[in-house]
């Protein structure tokens, strides 16, 4: 009762904002990254079909009648930045050689943990927040490879697995991280897609910025200045630099998120599939100077078996 209650919230915060209306739960996270969404994860899933997350969207259409769609009548919709519907509660078993291609992954509310103060005592809980970017935040195109071997395990590959996004909790404060799956590799558990059937694991989230990007200083990962040129006497490597080492030495931090998908949809004649997920990463660390903050998202998925 109280997932469901909180999952409410969830959405009713992410109505304001999210393209299309989806009833997706809240949650929060307390326990490390990685132990936390292994353990959350399918609670957050069975929370959201409990709630209706499975109910497709008013608006929703199908691979085929995008298709069918001519540029000028998707430019300016948002429907570029929308997963397609799927119809039916059927089955499909992939064979070997088979491949996941055309996923589409597509957040539809988001939270950053916190550290919430309440009668003396701080305890950390995700907050919901708003999404500050243009309708390009969702992930297309995605394929990888399908084993089989009594449980179906999707291995990521290719397709535009990244989209720097940006959210803003209530205070105000903006929150940039790269949306992604890199290098994903999902174990399922089972051996045919159906309505119920799970799978999830673990990915690489690549640093926000590259080395070629220059900070306000003019201090780069591979490039530009190596500290900044109007303080040289706090930088000097005997006192005072320890305060800006941080700043000074850019890194690229690669760190790891997980994500858990639940199929509620499959149309065995289009051979596609559809459901729901939850994820959860780390937030941009401004080449190694901050420290991040974790990130909860959800939302739905498309992809097609071929």
């Amino acid at each position: 009762m109280k997932l469901a209650v909180a999952s409410l919230a969830f959405l009713a915060s992410a109505q304001a904002f999210a393209p299309v209306t989806t009833n997706i739960q809240g949650t929060q996270l307390q326990m490390s990254l990685k132990d936390d969404i292994a353990n959350l994860g399918k609670a957050a899933l069975a929370g959201a079909v409990a709630v209706g997350v499975a109910a497709a969207p008013a608006q929703a259409l199908t691979k085929s009648q995008i298709n069918e769609l001519s540029y000028l009548q998707v430019k300016g919709t948002g429907l570029a930045n929308r997963c397609a519907e799927v119809v039916g509660e059927d089955t499909i078993k992939p064979s070997a050689g088979s491949k996941l291609v055309d996923m589409c992954i597509e957040p539809k509310a988001w939270a950053v943990e916190e550290e919430i103060g309440k009668g003396g005592k701080t305890e950390k809980k995700f907050v919901n927040s708003k999404v500050m970017t243009r309708q390009t935040y969702t992930l297309e195109g995605i394929e990888g490879t399908l084993s089989n071997s009594g449980g179906i395990v999707f291995t990521e590959q290719d397709g535009i697995d990244y989209a720097a996004t940006t959210v803003q909790l209530p205070g105000g404060e903006r929150v940039p991280f790269l949306f992604t799956v890199k290098d994903l590799v999902a174990k399922g558990n089972g051996d045919t897609f159906k309505p119920g059937f799970q799978m999830g694991g673990d990915f690489n989230t690549p640093s926000y910025r590259t080395g070629l990007f220059l900070d306000p200083k003019g201090r780069g990962g591979t490039t530009g200045y190596d500290m900044a040129v109007a303080l040289p006497g706090l930088q000097s490597g005997e006192e005072g630099d320890d305060e800006l080492f941080g700043e000074n030495n850019k890194t690229f931090d690669v760190t790891q998120g997980r994500i858990e998908l639940e199929v509620n949809k499959v149309n065995a004649e289009e051979s596609e599939i559809g459901g729901v997920f939850v994820a959860t990463q780390l937030s941009d660390t401004d080449m190694g100077s901050k420290t991040p903050k974790k990130i909860l998202t959800k939302g739905i998925f498309y992809a097609k078996v071929q």
